[in-house]
């Protein structure tokens, strides 16, 4: 194989998730748009994240690998992005007592199925995303 073509296929590989993802999507929370989603039924993961916080980029990269590697999760799961320094002291996130920014919730109905407060094993977030398969 020559050079050239090993590092266009290596490019090419490196990219591709993001490619898979394109059709991905994960929704910035508006008021109310929680509550419209658990009352049609839907498992909603709700990602609350600051832009300047690297624990929220880690989870968020880690959370896009998963999608990636396992479609059923976004057949099965509403992902939706709470921006922390909007909304941190609004009524989505006190009503569920949310600590701080990089808090991943996985709701359905009135039910909390699982949280993970500032963690980014990937093994904790995929565990935490198969409990809506279940």
């Amino acid at each position: 194989m020559n050079r050239r073509l090993f590092i266009a296929s290596a490019a090419a590989l490196v990219g591709a998730p993001k490619l898979v993802m394109a059709g991905a999507s994960t929704t910035e929370y508006t008021p109310g748009l929680l509550k419209e989603k658990l009352a049609a039924g839907e498992t909603v993961l709700v990602d609350f994240a600051a832009s300047w916080c690297s624990t929220c980029k880690r989870q968020e990269r880690v959370i896009n690998e998963l999608r990636a590697a396992n479609p059923a999760f976004d057949e099965n799961i509403s992902f939706i992005k709470v921006d922390w320094d909007q909304f941190g002291s609004h009524e989505v996130a006190t009503s569920r007592k949310v600590p701080r920014r990089s808090t991943l919730l996985l709701l359905r109905g009135d039910e909390e199925l699982g949280r993970i407060v500032a963690g980014t094993n990937s093994d904790e977030i995929k565990a935490l995303l198969e409990l809506a398969l279940a």
